[in-house]
């Protein structure tokens, strides 16, 4: 065999076992062990149709819910990135005071945390920290007639604590609970 036929031998077995068996063997193996992961994580609603996701952030508006943290991406996954301003960018200074002023015509009082009014490194960041949600429970309970307390419970039981982030909540999770609440409610 010619040093050309063992180069394009050894080629072919390559591609077909990295190429092709390894990815799908791989693929199949995660389907099969961590099939909600494997599939991104979606969030299906009664009616069977995906309203989101768990891994990445959507962008809510209205006072009867949690807002996420910004995204300079626009919440796009296909255009997931930061702004790259530096921390002394005019643009940035401005955007941030720019949404602390929205956050409090809607009703947001006290000191705002930061992951309110600064977009995270992704611009896709499903997660704010339990602060940046408690901080926002008046606004919510007053658009949604329910008592704070009430309110302040779920936050509580829809967040998660991690000893390298401290405690976080996932905004579409809470959003959904807030839904449930509501309905089991009327």
């Amino acid at each position: 065999m010619t040093s050309i036929k063992k180069a394009i031998f050894l080629f072919a077995v390559l591609f077909i076992v990295t190429g092709l068996v390894y990815p799908m063997t791989v693929t199949l193996v995660s389907g099969l062990l961590f099939p909600d992961q494997a599939h991104g994580s979606l969030i299906v609603d009664n009616d069977n149709r995906i309203i989101g996701s768990t891994l990445i952030g959507q962008n809510f508006t209205a006072p009867q819910y949690f807002q996420s943290r910004p995204s300079a991406s626009g919440y796009d996954a296909t255009a997931s990135g930061g702004s790259n301003l530096g921390p002394t960018n005019a643009v940035l200074l401005e955007s941030i005071a720019n949404r602390k002023i929205e956050l409090q015509k809607v009703g947001v009082t006290g000191s705002i945390p930061s992951d309110l009014v600064t977009a995270s490194g992704s611009g896709l960041d499903p997660h704010i920290s339990l602060e940046s949600a408690l901080i926002q429970v008046p606004v919510v309970a007053k658009a949604r007639n329910l008592p704070e307390e009430k309110l302040k419970s779920l936050v509580l039981a829809e967040s998660v604590d991690s000893p390298f982030t401290g405690a976080y909540v996932n905004v579409l999770s809470l959003n959904r609970a807030l839904n449930e609440m509501n309905q089991s409610s009327k």
